[in-house]
């Protein structure tokens, strides 16, 4: 199944139905539609074999999507926020690209591509071009996202017309939302979870609300004034949006549920918008880019059960991302290759029909059983509930113990001086690493270092202890809220040195 058949079926269904609100642009699915086709056309003109996008996204994301696959091309949203030259390094591994960017933007293209539209010119374009409306294989490529690359040089993950619907059908039922149902959407537009919000909520038969600038108060302002029902931020946007609800005491009737992921969230921070949003269903999803999104999914009844459990194995399944989707087999392995029981920790491994897990220069990095490596430490407990310990990469070896860094993460979490915090390891003549605690404090504190190693030691054996305690106004992070971990470790060895 292609993904051009989502909005066919959409159009069809309900051709009037608002599908996109974008700043002063309203879009019906049948305009949508429309549009697609007519940017299809506009595409095939311009005989490129590849779809790029340079912007904030809002209604150029979904349409965009739409156009590259009636027109039988693979689709790329760049990240915007890259230097001119991290732009166009992009640019020049993909096939002949149409650029298609937002003027804002238009600078940090350069030479990188022949074929160079603004957003707005291809949309004006797009309302009078020829249409073209094909439905590609569905084992072709549909997106191609590169990876952040906060560690090495970005992958090209490819994703397929199969993936895709494989995962919007197998979690979203087809007009499921009611006449009346919005999601206010603020995730960057080449983010998996962008593209994901645009396909699964055209697919439910909900209105699509972009916010692509991201501001607490502007977003309470559209969840009120558009009665938005659903709702998905990154674990800074929530942080942002918990203080203003806390200092201004906005009230948001219309929402029903809120999603949150993209990073781990610290436990302080759920319980604080749990106690602020009582009438609100709490949905923790995690997944990668090469799963074509989520994998599993905390949901608001379990979020509810842990609130108020007695039972410590209940409680503690609020610090998990649940259990996954239909469709999704998970694994935990031993460096060995063996699956572990429940309770042991090992790197996570996933399959399904959403997996796709090939890269473009690469090929497939699935075994021969069709098992994806996340390279995520991971555990699942008795009732299968999955819990994400970081990066297999993040892992610090002190004196030849391997420590995972959300280890003592989640317990300086808990100290009521620490708002933020990241755990890394520094090259050490001793130790071989030793462990670094970078804390940002909670505004109006000053916390005494030796106070958060004895608060870590208290709940963790000493060897896992930090070395050293260092203070910060904030952490570098990606604008989904992942901590750039190499950065601050370049930093603190630069100091050292």
């Amino acid at each position: 199944m292609s993904i051009s058949l989502l909005l066919e079926m959409a159009a069809s269904s309900n051709p009037d139905r608002t599908a996109i609100v974008s700043g002063d642009l309203r879009l019906t699915t049948q305009e949508l539609s429309d549009l697609a086709d007519g940017g299809a056309g506009v595409i095939a003109e311009s005989g490129a074999q590849h779809v790029a996008y340079v912007g904030l996204g809002g209604a150029m994301l979904p349409v965009l999507i739409f156009a590259s696959a009636r027109a039988g091309l693979a689709f790329t949203p760049l990240n915007y926020r890259l230097s001119a030259e991290g732009i166009q390094a992009l640019i020049e591994r993909l096939p002949e690209p149409l650029v298609i960017v937002d003027s804002r933007y238009a600078d940090m293209i350069g030479a990188s591509s022949k074929r160079v539209v603004l957003s707005d010119d291809f949309l004006t374009a797009a309302r009078s071009a020829e249409p073209v409306a094909e439905f590609p294989d569905p084992d072709s490529v549909a997106i191609v996202l590169f990876t952040s690359g906060t560690t090495s040089q970005p992958k090209a993950v490819e994703l397929s017309h199969n993936n895709l619907t494989s995962y919007i059908t197998g979690s979203v039922e087809f007009e499921s939302a009611d006449e009346a149902d919005g999601a206010l959407i603020c995730v960057p537009p080449y983010h998996i979870a962008g593209v994901s919000a645009a396909l699964s909520n055209l697919y439910a038969g909900r209105k699509m609300v972009y916010l692509p600038n991201f501001d607490p108060e502007e977003w309470v302002r559209l969840i009120n004034a558009e009665h938005v029902t659903t709702a998905t931020v990154v674990p800074t946007m929530l942080d942002r949006i918990v203080t203003a609800i806390e200092a201004a005491g906005h009230q948001l009737p219309s929402l029903r549920n809120l999603a949150y992921g993209g990073s781990k969230v610290g436990l302080p921070l759920v319980r604080r918008a749990l106690e602020l949003l009582p009438g609100v269903g709490f949905v923790n999803a995690y997944g990668l880019t090469e799963t074509s999104s989520t994998i599993a999914v905390l949901g608001p009844d379990d979020h509810r059960a842990a609130q108020v459990a007695s039972d410590v194995a209940v409680i503690k399944r609020l610090g998990s991302v649940g259990r996954p989707v239909p469709g999704i087999e998970l694994e935990i392995r031993g460096e060995d290759g063996s699956v572990l029981p429940p309770g042991v920790t090992g790197e996570l491994y996933v399959r399904g029909e959403q997996v796709s897990g090939r890269y473009t220069g690469i090929g497939s990095v699935l075994d021969e059983n069709g098992w994806f490596p996340t390279k995520d430490i991971a555990m699942l407990d008795e009732e299968g509930y999955l819990f994400i310990g970081g990066r297999s990469d993040d892992t610090i070896i002190r004196g030849g113990e391997n420590i995972a860094p959300a280890e003592l993460e989640e317990v300086l979490l808990e100290h009521p001086h620490v708002r933020d915090v990241a755990v890394v390891g520094v090259e050490d003549p001793q130790w071989g690493q030793a462990i670094v605690a970078v804390v940002v404090p909670r505004p109006g504190t000053e916390p005494d270092p030796e106070e958060l190693r004895e608060h870590v030691r208290k709940s963790l054996r000493g060897s896992r202890t930090p070395d050293r305690v260092v203070f910060r106004d904030e952490l570098p992070t990606t604008p989904t809220g992942k901590v750039l971990r190499r950065e601050i470790i370049e930093t603190l060895e630069g100091l050292r040195a």
